[in-house]
């Protein structure tokens, strides 16, 4: 489980297709995972991954064709930055909101503005999902926990504050570029269950 506050920007070092088999590495800076060990999960993206190997300032992890093929990994290349968070600790202070590392679908960008010091970021929502994202709700794309401003026309807008600019991979982005959506898991418990009374 993690929260969407990520711990900040890596980058993909390596990606390797062998077969079924594929395999990334992934470097970050000092400090940034300072207590990260095999077995760990961790948030590349947003994606669960499992840190199968682990050396000063790089961790490398396996997925599976599903993943790569669901996600942004497919797209992505070496040298491009990732953001990265480790799970969550039971005895830290939850901030952010409940993420699962579980991606439900790559979207793309619409529109993006400059409102005074902020981004602004329109995205458009899948037909599956569009019960699942509403005005003030939990949106977490690319891992980053963010607050859903507006919602109209099958799309959704987020607001970047300078510290979400600077710590992610999301201030980069322009019209057409993908993210990985995770919608929030509560809202997915409630409009199952008022499916079910219909």
């Amino acid at each position: 489980m993690f929260s969407g506050v990520v711990a900040g920007k890596a980058k993909i070092a390596e990606i390797n297709k062998k077969d079924e088999t594929i395999t990334m590495t992934v470097t970050y800076p000092t400090g940034l995972l300072s207590d990260i060990k095999i077995g760990d999960s961790i948030a590349v993206n947003g994606t669960c991954l499992t840190a199968e190997k682990v050396e000063p300032n790089e961790f490398q992890v396996t997925m599976m064709p599903q993943t790569f093929e669901k996600t942004t990994f497919k797209d992505l290349k070496v040298n491009d930055d990732v953001n990265v968070e480790q799970a969550m600790k039971a005895d830290s202070r939850f901030e952010g909101h409940i993420v699962t590392g579980h991606v439900d679908d790559v979207i793309h960008i619409t529109d993006r503005h400059i409102n005074e010091n902020a981004i602004e970021l329109w995205f458009s929502i899948p037909n599956h999902l569009d019960k699942q994202i509403v005005p003030q709700g939990s949106v977490a794309l690319n891992g980053v926990s963010l607050t859903v401003m507006d919602v109209k026309d099958n799309k959704f807008s987020v607001g970047l504050i300078p510290h979400t600019q600077d710590e992610t991979n999301l201030s980069s982005l322009k019209a057409g570029d993908e993210v990985n959506l995770e919608t929030d898991i509560l809202g997915k418990y409630v409009q199952k269950n008022l499916s079910k009374e219909n």
